[in-house]
């Protein structure tokens, strides 16, 4: 068998890694519906720590911030819908940006605060790790 009739096996089989099912993915039902918690018009916040970084995605932005760097980095970023969650991508610096919002409860390691998203920020090769939540969502007092 040569390598262009297998191809579209190889892809098939790529594309189904990772589906153990809808128990495996937070928030999904078992349908193939888009990830609908947080509206296209929501404020979205970030936080994390170890380094400490935050930021705050409103509309197509991503404003990226670091103690090195208080006033931020602007980001363009575009907006996907999986089935279990969000992610926003851009380049920042002339890297690659992702950041994927998960629906679980999250804390920040440093508060009492409960955050209702898991944030994921991968910049270039480095991965940051951090919680989540819209404007108007209460998180509590720290």
């Amino acid at each position: 068998m040569t390598l262009k009739r297998i191809a579209p096996i190889i892809a098939v089989v790529l594309a189904s890694c990772g589906q153990g099912g809808p128990g495996n993915i937070p928030g999904a039902s078992g349908d193939e519906t888009a990830f609908a918690g947080i509206s296209k018009d929501a404020v979205i916040n970030l936080t994390g720590t170890e380094p400490f970084w935050n930021g705050q995605v409103n509309g197509n932005t991503l404003v990226y911030r670091t103690p090195a760097n208080m006033d931020g980095s602007s980001v363009q970023v575009s907006r996907f819908a999986g089935r279990g969650g969000l992610s926003f991508s851009g380049t920042l610096n002339g890297r690659a940006l992702d950041l994927a919002i998960t629906p679980t409860d999250c804390s920040d390691g440093m508060t009492n605060r409960s955050y209702p998203f898991a944030a994921t920020l991968q910049i270039g090769n480095e991965q940051r790790e951090g919680c989540a939540w819209r404007e108007g969502d209460d998180i509590g007092e720290p």
